[in-house]
């Protein structure tokens, strides 16, 4: 209800079961205060909550003088508001009343005593009047359920209430703040009809989350909820449950839901409890003629909802989708798709996979399932069915909401087009548009800033993620990988322990563990992680080739070459194919970097054999290069250049690498930095190949450092290596770090400094003093440093 008037105020918990409704007209004007409504020949007015509630209290005392202190005593009780505030509500009123200065037709200013209301009002009280929805179909209506009996009919089960919605514990709806989180309960379903199963949380939760105002509690973070409190993964969402959960979380509000047959009809009931008190601040329903038409009425109910918690009419207009829309006509898809997001969040994207896929399969029109199809795949390695799923989902992006199309266009420029300048744009202005979103951030975080090389911002935008979902365990991990990419692996330790304690992980946690232990020479921390990863076979092929990773930057590498071959066999045995084609480039570039051409030649082969993706090409490609197959490489780079015009990493990390490499290939040194100096602004990121496949981090400095030491300048190419050494937590085991001790050495012997020169090589190969003797590059250092004077 709308507070000012202290005759309609109640006590908490109390019915309003038989209560009139009352309407207020003057002029071609119509309050209806329940549904916080003005409307003028029928049609709704935009106004805000506390501007009608300043009407509404001049209306009820028309002709009377109401102060100033008693209007702002009565719309803002508890809160302190100057002056402006009020002055500011009237003049608003007058603009949308008509009113001007010369002529006050409505609201007359009384200087030093207040305002009056000056035009006749007409009071309509009746059991039942006529409802105006904010977005009003043909096939749902706004109705009371006059008799009790039929409550019993239902089974007690959709406790509606008998006239229009009410707050009934004197907490106004509109009092719901941005940050109060939201929960929404199952529906109880009494039709007998299983389809309606999740279905409807579902519809309302995309419902809802159109609103640019209201913060629901993720799934994520109700599975982690469930967990703490013993219960199962899959637990469906009782309204005791939900309540539960709902004060664990210090959300606001719960709303169940309830859906029932009565004859012909199908009624739906929507109920808003306080998490705290249990008291009911809220209830409506809406009827559907046929099964079909339930989803208008979900629409209807949600956004009936939003405009009582405070939301203006015209940013629902903007925001409000229907359902049918919005997702899909079929209710099959959206079944299947409810349950594939609950799967998602207790077992991961390997079981929610298939069911996101079935519901594709129900609909193939369905946009967000499409999407979220591009997600799991990506999730799971396969980056050219994520890059498919997600364009299908991008050409379908009309028939979505406008916060999933949101979604929709920042993967599409994420798993597509790689262009990282448009997804930068998607995602602040959704970041904008919805600001308890807690996406736009994470996609910020974990892929656009750290390819830029920006890890501070990444960090920060992390940390807005999750603070937004302190249950976001994408977030942590995001976090995570910022913090060690900026240098502080520590705090990286610490991010993944606060994750732990709230018993959240992902498989890549253990993979993250295992570099960091690397970072710190924690020999011990390493082998942990691999002894954890012997039972559990989502880690298992990943561990294997970061392990090949750690042994070969200490020069072991046979034993990274069987590590390797175990990597690649886990992947293919769990059907990751990109995965292993991602290992085998990764493998192809180390052999090529020591020297070995025919290994490297053969493991690229392999990779392409496997996948046509765009970083296992560029890893292959290089690897070529490295190997002498300039005219296969330079293929390959052309063939980047046409499938992926628009791609960030591709230009600016990719091509300038491979090209450069190919112009030393030419003995063109001055060629190779021209190329490189594209990639300036991206020389300190981390590239998506370093992300996927551990891979292509700092190339282009490595590379430059390289042609500068061809061309002899000799503190320019020190610099370039150095660079290299000072951020180990982007290279991490790339076998670049490795060599670039070895570079430092090769310098120093270039400008005639023996000394420094003989200290360098001893760091090479203090470092890979357990390699294997015959690796061409050890055996190439041992002759240089043989032969210094």
């Amino acid at each position: 209800m709308i507070k000012g008037a202290g005759d309609e105020r109640r006590p908490r918990g109390v019915r309003m079961e038989t209560a009139p409704k009352t309407l207020y007209e003057f002029g071609p004007f119509r309050i209806d205060p329940d549904q916080q409504l003005l409307l003028r020949d029928g049609r709704a007015v935009a106004v805000t909550p506390k501007v009608l509630e300043v009407l509404l209290v001049l209306v009820r005392r028309s002709r009377e003088v109401v102060s100033k202190d008693e209007l702002m005593r009565t719309v803002w009780p508890t809160t302190v508001v100057e002056e402006a505030n009020l002055s500011q509500s009237v003049f608003m009123l007058r603009k949308v009343l008509g009113d001007t200065r010369g002529e006050q037709r409505y609201i007359v200013t009384l200087p030093g005593r207040g305002y009056r209301f000056a035009a006749p009002v007409r009071v309509i009280a009746r059991e039942v009047a006529e409802d105006v929805a904010v977005a009003p179909t043909p096939a749902t209506r706004r109705r009371r359920l006059g008799s009790p009996a039929i409550w019993l009919v239902a089974g007690g089960i959709l406790a509606l209430a008998a006239g229009a919605m009410y707050f009934l514990s004197g907490r106004s709806a509109s009092m719901l703040r941005a940050e109060d989180p939201v929960l929404v309960a199952d529906f109880v379903n009494a039709t007998g009809d299983p389809v309606f199963d999740d279905t409807l949380r579902q519809g309302l939760a995309v419902q809802l989350q159109q609103s640019p105002l209201l913060s629901l509690i993720s799934q994520d973070r109700i599975q982690q909820t469930l967990q703490q409190m013993g219960r199962p993964a899959g637990a469906s969402l009782t309204p005791e449950l939900a309540r539960e959960i709902c004060e664990r979380t210090d959300s606001a509000l719960v709303l169940d839901g309830s859906i029932a047959k009565l004859g012909s009809q199908y009624v739906l009931g929507l109920r808003a409890r306080d998490c705290r008190s249990g008291d009911v601040l809220d209830e409506e329903q809406a009827q559907a003629g046929r099964r079909e038409d339930v989803l208008q009425a979900l629409d209807e109910m949600a956004a009936r909802f939003r405009h009582r918690v405070g939301e203006s009419l015209p940013t629902i207009a903007r925001h409000n989708v229907p359902l049918a829309e919005a997702t899909t006509t079929s209710l099959d898809a959206l079944k299947a798709y409810s349950t594939a997001s609950r799967v998602h969040a207790a077992a991961g994207s390997a079981a929610a996979l298939p069911l996101f896929r079935r519901a594709v399969e129900i609909d193939p029109q369905f946009a967000m399932a499409h999407a979220m199809l591009g997600r799991m795949y990506g999730d799971l390695g396969d980056f050219v069915l994520a890059a498919q799923s997600t364009e299908r989902a991008w050409r379908l992006r009309g028939r979505a909401s406008d916060a999933e199309k949101f979604f929709i266009d920042a993967s599409y420029q994420l798993q597509v087009t790689g262009n990282l300048q448009a997804a930068q744009a998607v995602c602040e202005s959704w970041a904008s548009t919805y600001p308890r979103a807690a996406g736009p951030h994470a996609f910020l975080a974990g892929i656009v800033l750290p390819v830029q090389g920006n890890y501070r911002a990444a960090v920060e935008q992390a940390r807005m993620a999750l603070g937004l979902d302190p249950d976001f365990v994408i977030g942590y991990q995001i976090l995570a990988y910022a913090q060690q990419y900026q240098g502080d692996p520590g705090a990286a330790g610490r991010t993944l322990d606060s994750a732990a304690a709230r018993k959240l992980a992902t498989p890549d946690f253990a993979l993250q563990r295992y570099d960091l232990a690397f970072l710190r020479s924690d020999s011990d921390g390493m082998q942990r992680q691999v002894a954890a990863a012997l039972d559990d076979g989502e880690v298992q092929g990943g561990i294997a080739y970061h392990r090949s990773l750690a042994l070969a930057y200490v020069g072991k590498l046979q034993d990274a070459r069987a590590a390797s071959v175990q990597a690649g066999a886990l992947s293919l045995q769990s059907s990751q194919q990109e995965q292993a084609a991602l290992f085998a480039a990764g493998a192809a570039l180390r052999e090529g970097l020591y020297g070995h051409a025919a290994e490297a030649r053969r493991q690229a082969e392999t990779a392409l054999t496997l996948s046509d993706d765009r970083h296992v090409e560029f890893g292959a490609a290089f690897a070529l290069a490295l190997a002498g197959d300039s005219a296969q490489a330079g293929k390959l780079a052309d063939d980047l250049v046409s499938r992926f015009p628009q791609d960030t990493s591709v230009n600016f990390s990719y091509l300038p690498a491979l090209r450069a490499r190919l112009a030393l290939n030419e003995h063109a040194p001055e060629r190779a930095i021209d190329i490189l100096q594209m990639a300036a602004p991206y020389d300190l990121g981390t590239p998506r190949s370093s992300m996927h496949g551990s891979f292509g981090a700092l190339y282009t400095v490595y590379l430059r450092g390289e042609a500068q030491l061809a061309s002899h300048r000799a503190v320019e190419a020190a610099a370039e290596f150095r660079k290299v050494l000072a951020h180990p937590g982007v290279v991490v085991t790339d076998p670049i770090g490795a060599l670039a001790r070895l570079q430092l050495a090769r310098v120093y012997a270039m400008q005639g400094n023996p000394v420094r020169a003989r200290a360098a090589y001893r760091d090479f190969f203090m470092l890979w003093k357990n390699a294997d003797p015959d690796i061409p590059v050890l055996v190439q250092a041992r002759r240089e440093y043989a032969s210094l004077h």
